[in-house]
């Protein structure tokens, strides 16, 4: 699932500018992905555009400027891991998400079905979430999302 994520991210400048479902899962299967990896993007891009949607919809402006402190469900500690949480903190520390992004992060974090979550995945995740909305991160932070560590290879899935 995760590299038709990236996949679609280089391919297409914008979220919006993403072909219908059904072009794009000919597309997609043009590239080579496989039917069920396919359905498994889509699926999650679905659900992360209906959430975007609802959470635009269902809180205020004002709480996307929110200072307040996120405690963590122990289930959320668990299937994200301390790794992803504090990279989640600092994006959010660096005003790279707002509260409600970080939580449209979390949500897409834990249908990820991967316990604990890789750092690598999140970053998908986190640049996926930003995609959607129409945000581009900050050349730092992309540059932390994409490369990084020992090597200046991307580092997206290793």
């Amino acid at each position: 699932m995760f590299d038709v994520l990236v996949y679609l991210y280089e391919t297409y400048y914008r979220f919006d500018a993403c072909p219908a479902p059904a072009a794009l899962r000919k597309k997609l299967s043009a590239a080579g992905f496989g039917k069920a990896e396919i359905s498994e993007a889509l699926d999650w891009l679905s659900e992360l555009a209906e959430m975007s949607d609802g959470f635009a919809a269902g809180y205020l402006h004002e709480a996307a400027s929110s200072n307040g402190l996120r405690h963590y469900l122990d289930q959320e500690l668990s299937v994200l891991g301390s790794e992803a949480v504090g990279f989640i903190q600092f994006l959010e520390l660096a005003k790279v998400l707002d509260p409600i992004q970080r939580e449209i992060v979390i949500e897409r974090g834990l249908a990820a079905n991967d316990s604990p979550l890789p750092l690598d995945k999140l970053k998908i995740i986190v640049l996926m979430t930003l995609w959607s909305q129409g945000k581009e991160p900050g050349a730092i932070v992309f540059d932390e999302l994409f490369f990084g560590g020992e090597d200046s290879l991307p580092r997206l899935l290793n």
